[in-house]
């Protein structure tokens, strides 16, 4: 797994969202984006850190700032997600694993000693040219959205 760096070019996508819309990188060129990837739909810690984007999501919309959540969990399970926790953020369908593994999220994990893939817990910042501004790769699911705030608030 190898993280992109900030500074360089934030690769394009495409997809669909929750709704089946489309949805891609490309659609927010001249506005920053928080591009969060996480590991699973209604799991505890993907939970507290859909609701605490969901909690600060005015604060974020006043800055103009657009918040995108990414899995690889599909445009259903998104659906009941969103609903279930009315997140007002859109969360981009990766079902075919192309954005976590172009984004460099993708990789081995460990839980109670059993190895598996998935998506680690990444947050990046992209600036309104489509340049990786910040990178967060440890993330505390409940203090995220907050952090990523105090940031924005400085730079």
């Amino acid at each position: 797994m190898q993280l992109l760096e900030k500074g360089s070019k934030a690769p394009l996508f495409s997809s669909v969202d929750q709704d089946g819309a489309p949805v891609g990188l490309q659609d927010f060129l001249g506005r920053k984006v928080v591009l969060y990837f996480y590991p699973k739909d209604d799991t505890p810690g993907c939970t507290k850190e859909a609701c605490a984007f969901r909690d600060n999501f005015p604060k974020f919309k006043e800055i103009g700032v657009e918040v995108l959540g990414v899995s690889v969990d599909g445009e259903t399970k998104h659906k009941k997600f969103t609903t279930k926790y009315e997140l007002p953020f859109r969360l981009v369908v990766d079902d075919e694993k192309r954005i976590v593994e172009q984004y460099g999220v993708w990789g081995k994990k460990k839980f109670m000693g059993r190895e598996y893939m998935g998506t680690s817990r990444v947050t990046y910042l992209i600036d309104e040219q489509g340049v990786i501004e910040e990178v967060w790769p440890k993330v505390k699911p409940d203090k995220h959205a907050e952090e990523i705030l105090e940031y924005l608030e400085k730079h």
